[in-house]
């Protein structure tokens, strides 16, 4: 194993002892601090710097995440009402020293998050209605039944000025009986639509699997029998939701598609053929388990949301459902059959560690899903998802920079859903940042932070990951040598979950991947230089 830095200054320690026999034995270090104590370090950080956050008495700050580094620092992540509205954009992360000096803090918005008036003149019914045709505009030519909406009063400060809004909460089922969904921004004083954006986040014993070949499985002993639920992993389990969706009114689910918890005589779970319903179900396991692995063996992350508690997987959800989504109400994941034409299943690897990325970005950033934003959000997912189908090394599905290749029928005309190495591969998604990038569907404007993942992990020129060729090339023609994946997924996920906010966009990604390089490898380390030449190269400066 790969020492530490702890590792290696205790070795160093333990030498200088037998080098020197009279040395004194230094003082134990001092623990890092707790979370309660970090907690109450941050308010007092909040009180005493009130005005540098523009932090009022009708404000309310609440605690969302907190993050101790080995070395103490502590990095504490807020969101605020006003007036007891949530204000998009008032989310801030405050840094502190070990101690608990306050250093200072990164914020969503600068300036104040207050509005005149939280009295709408558009009322609540209006705002439905105009989120109901919004979503119907975002599904031409499908009749849409069961359409409901749910707004929510909310002080908008993530499209300039802060602004009296509803978030609507638009959805429907699609004539076969799907869900479609739809987030709608509108002006509480003028009725306009702000933005709009997708409800749900999408990528477009043992057992044998539909894409992974035979897979190892921690089960669970019931009786006789056995289910497929994973103590080891939070208590992990996957479902057959018989085909069927979920029945939500007005942003509430009232009953959900069932998760019938999976049983098997003798522990060896599934045939490797769509026949068996139980393959499918090997496939979203193993994902869920190789996600968990990754985030806990690489990061320290002890599961989706940090905290040790398992999600749980429906798979075969819906009427030939071409998509799969995380949902953070149920704390699920939701994996349809696809249409047999243009997808197939889409429980492959990547597909899982992508969708439960967006529970770990939702836990941390909150990467708003629209523009900019959301592209960062998608491309976060797609880098994590990558990041764990390589440390997953499954032969019967290597590594690749590939999004969804497994899943992907002859109808789709394409070998992937999405290509990290050169992301215009896929017809929509651009290689280099431009003005207009921040209007693309966020499943396309994903593609200069997939390229630039790309980019500093392996480099420039032609390479063959996963049997296939790669080849990554600059917008600025520069030539790049990379630093590796495991430094790439370090200084992403230390960006994501210390200085990214819900409104970074390109810009502030930059800056934030920037001060996760300095954290981990120094200002003046070759890795620093590496992300400053890497963003360069898809014109991000």
């Amino acid at each position: 194993m790969r020492p530490t830095r702890t590792t290696i200054a205790a070795a160093a320690c333990l030498l200088a002892t037998a080098l020197t026999p009279t040395a004194t034995a230094s003082a134990s270090p001092t623990p890092p601090p707790t979370r309660t104590n970090t907690l109450a370090a941050a308010a007092t950080a909040l009180t005493t710097n009130a005005a540098a956050l523009d932090l009022t008495p009708a404000q309310t700050p609440s605690v969302r995440d907190v993050i101790v580094d080995e070395d103490g620092t502590q990095h504490v992540r807020y969101d605020r009402t006003f007036r007891h509205l949530p204000v998009l954009g008032g989310d801030f992360v405050v840094h502190l020293t070990r101690s608990g000096t306050y250093k200072g803090a990164d914020r969503a918005t600068q300036g104040t998050l207050e509005v005149p008036s939280t009295t709408p003149r558009v009322k609540a019914p209006k705002a439905a209605d105009l989120a109901a045709q919004a979503l119907r505009t975002a599904n031409p030519g499908t009749t849409l039944s069961r359409l409901l909406s749910k707004p929510l009063l909310v002080v908008d400060a993530l499209h300039g000025a802060p602004t009296l809004a509803w978030r609507t909460d638009t959805t429907a089922k699609d004539s076969l009986g799907n869900p479609v969904s739809r987030v709608v921004l509108t002006d509480a004083l003028t009725g306009k639509q702000m933005d709009a954006w997708d409800g749900i986040e999408t990528a477009s014993g043992d057992g044998r699997s539909l894409y992974s070949g035979t897979v190892p499985l921690e089960t669970t002993r019931s009786g006789t029998s056995y289910q497929l639920k994973d103590a080891t992993r939070g208590g992990t389990y996957t479902g057959d939701a018989q085909n069927k969706t979920d029945l939500c009114i007005l942003g509430i689910c009232l009953s959900r598609a069932p998760a019938t918890l999976y049983s098997d005589a003798d522990n060896r779970w599934g045939s490797g053929a769509n026949a068996d319903r139980a393959s499918a179900a090997v496939d979203a396991q193993y994902g869920t388990d190789q996600t968990w692995d990754y985030y806990k063996q690489v990061h320290n992350r002890n599961g989706i949301a940090g905290d040790g508690k398992g999600s749980y997987n429906r798979v075969h959800y819906g009427n030939k459902y071409n998509n799969a989504f995380w949902d953070d109400s149920c704390f699920c994941m939701t994996y349809g059959d696809g249409d047999g034409t243009t997808f197939g299943p889409l429980v492959a690897l990547d597909v899982a560690g992508h969708e439960m990325t967006h529970g770990v970005t939702s836990k941390t950033a909150a990467l708003t899903y629209s523009g900019e934003s959301g592209g960062l959000n998608e491309a976060t997912s797609d880098i994590f998802g990558t990041l764990v189908e390589f440390h997953a090394d499954n032969a019967s599905d290597p590594g690749d920079w590939r999004i969804g290749e497994k899943l992907v029928k002859p109808g789709f005309g394409k070998a992937a859903l999405r290509f990290m190495d050169r992301p215009s591969k896929d017809g929509s998604s651009p290689d280099c940042w431009s003005s207009s990038v921040g209007n693309l569907d966020v499943h396309y404007s994903s593609g200069i932070a997939n390229h630039f993942a790309y980019l500093l992990a392996e480099g420039t020129g032609t390479k063959v990951f996963g049997g296939v060729e790669h080849t990554g090339t600059t917008c600025d023609g520069t030539t790049l040598a990379g630093i590796g994946k495991e430094k790439l997924g370090k200084i992403w996920y230390r960006a994501l979950t210390v200085y990214m906010t819900s409104s970074t966009k390109y810009a502030g990604a930059r800056t934030a991947t920037l001060s996760a390089a300095k954290d981990l490898y120094g200002a003046g380390s070759a890795e620093y230089a590496a992300v400053t030449a890497t963003w360069s190269a898809v014109s991000v400066n």
